[in-house]
């Protein structure tokens, strides 16, 4: 698997289970006066169906260089001191963490911010293909549907 670290950033694909407790400490700086970290996981319910796992598929080279152009972006846009993008491949249980979103900033404001908009572009646009398996036999994929963010300003 993939993964990618820094004094700044922390990018990683893999199968292992993500470690939300190692990405808190890379998050921890003295500068950074908030830190806001999204961990996305797999539920039980969907729509009234039962879930009882998810299955995640990647270009792994393609979503890797994705995530890192999506950091490049929230760092022009936000004062950010360090960040992560950690995405679980294969089989996710129920209750168990598919995606860890991870910013610090020196303020709560911008570190809510710039998470929300790493996680929200993460969804629709890298390489990362969701299949959801439910309790009687149905498998269903999920995609994004919005087009890529590509402004750096």
């Amino acid at each position: 698997m993939v993964a990618e670290k820094s004094n700044k950033r922390w990018v990683s694909l893999s199968k292992a289970r993500l470690d939300v407790t190692a990405a808190y400490q890379f998050l921890q700086t003295p500068a950074a006066g908030g830190i806001a970290l999204f961990i996305g996981t797999t539920r039980q319910w969907t729509d009234g169906h039962e879930t009882t796992l998810l299955m995640y598929e990647g270009y792994e080279p393609m979503a890797q260089k994705e995530m890192h152009r999506l950091l490049d972006v929230a760092m022009t846009r936000w004062p950010i001191h360090r960040a992560c993008i950690l995405h679980r491949l294969g089989e996710v249980p129920v209750t168990e963490a598919s995606v860890l979103v991870g910013v610090a900033t020196a303020h709560r404001p911008e570190a809510f911010e710039a998470c929300r908009f790493l996680i929200d572009r993460l969804k629709v646009q890298v390489p990362i293909w969701k299949q959801e398996h439910l309790t009687h036999g149905q498998v269903n994929w999920i995609e994004g549907n919005e087009p890529p963010e590509t402004t750096v300003t």
